[in-house]
């Protein structure tokens, strides 16, 4: 059996590795400004691994090219069944 693909686990095809070098914040603490380490483009929206942390926040990407998490999943699997 072959391992599931990200567009059979979240039903996106649309995937693009983005640059780390963004502000990301999460909404229920924006004053704190999280420090990535991988950023996955889904259209408007985005899986965000961050440095010393094992979970993974989900947000949307803003024009400036910012991003605000609003879901914190504890591995990638859930946070791509998420979008």
């Amino acid at each position: 059996m072959d391992a599931p693909t990200d567009s059979d686990v979240s039903g996106d095809a649309r995937v693009e590795a983005l640059s780390p070098d963004r502000t990301v914040v999460y909404y229920d603490a924006a004053d704190e400004v999280l420090h990535p380490t991988l950023v996955l483009g889904f259209g408007e929206l985005c899986i965000v691994k961050v440095s010393n942390d094992d979970d993974w926040y989900m947000g949307s990407r803003n024009d400036d090219g910012s991003a605000i998490c609003w879901s914190i999943y504890a591995d990638l699997y859930e946070a791509l069944r998420g979008l």
